[in-house]
């Protein structure tokens, strides 16, 4: 029994390094083809690592896969010491597919129209990045900068990467224009759209917490109607302004659900109670409990 365990763990992780290897490299050769293909001909920034090696690129004519390499290194190394091994070597393999990538695929511009560029190659982009996230490592060294400088600073990693990227973009108005830097904001945006929903996927779960007097027709409605798990916690209920000593015991409800469910569970608990208190919040990560599909449980410790 044991052996066999062994040897389909053995199998598993073979399939799952072989899906990393194939989500990285796809990542990487959309983030070229993004870049050769829309940006670079057009004189158009990135955020983070990218960004600068374009931006220097244009100015010095250095040899732009050089640059990604060079700025990324430094930057896998404190991965390699933060982070273990496994994920400077993911992050390696899509900085080195990424420089190969510029190198050796020639790809003529697809467009001149701005517009297109910014938001196309900004798309491209940033599905290039999500899928190389989803891969286990990362293909720009700023994600990295702005979790290290978190707590030095007290600001989110957002707030550091967004900083770090008016920067870039305020030497792209200097360097070429300022319309070049309004277009590509807009390309920086369009790619971390484009990350978040590679990442985070189309299935986003959403966490239902639910207030009623009617609780036990809600649990088993949840339960044997719906096929969810729930979790139960004790409370009041009716604490409200110019009333407060009038009070309820009642059970809270709390289960996750799809965001593609919200809005025929609200309809349908308000069929049970149309006085029912519903909230809800958005989840980036769940393990075990019951689901109706498997959430993306991602292994990138940026993520965690």
């Amino acid at each position: 029994m044991a052996r066999k365990y062994l040897v389909d763990q053995i199998e598993w992780e073979e399939v799952s390094n072989f899906k990393s290897l194939l989500q990285i490299t796809a990542g990487a050769g959309m983030s070229v083809l993004a870049m050769k293909g829309f940006m670079i001909p057009n004189e158009f920034m990135n955020g983070g690592i990218t960004g600068i090696s374009i931006l220097l690129h244009e100015v010095f004519h250095i040899n732009i896969s050089l640059l990604v390499i060079t700025l990324n290194f430094l930057f896998i190394y404190l991965a390699y010491k933060r982070f273990g091994k496994t994920f400077a070597v993911q992050t390696t393999v899509a900085v080195l597919f990424l420089s190969l990538g510029l190198i050796f695929l020639n790809i003529n511009p697809i467009t001149t129209d701005k517009l297109l560029i910014a938001v196309f190659g900004g798309i491209l982009m940033g599905t290039g990045v999500g899928l190389v996230i989803r891969g286990g490592g990362i293909i720009d060294g700023a994600e990295l900068m702005a979790v290290f400088s978190m707590r030095k600073t007290g600001l989110s990693g957002s707030e550091i990467s967004l900083l770090f990227n008016l920067i870039i973009f305020a030497s792209t108005t200097f360097i070429f224009s300022i319309e070049t830097a309004m277009y590509s904001t807009i390309t920086y945006f369009s790619a971390n759209k484009a990350t978040d929903y590679i990442v985070d996927g189309i299935e986003e779960f959403v966490a239902v917490s639910i207030v009623s007097s009617r609780y036990e027709e809600i649990k088993s409605f949840l339960v044997n109607e719906k096929k969810k798990g729930i979790t139960v916690y004790k409370g009041d209920r009716g604490y409200l302004p110019g009333n407060f000593t009038t009070k309820a015991e009642c059970e809270i409800i709390v289960t996750i659900v799809s965001r593609l469910e919200t809005k025929r569970l609200e309809e349908e608990l308000m069929v049970i109670d149309p006085k029912a208190f519903v909230y809800m919040q958005r989840i980036n990560e769940t393990t075990g409990g019951v689901l109706n599909k498997k959430v993306h449980q991602s292994k990138h410790p940026l993520k965690a």
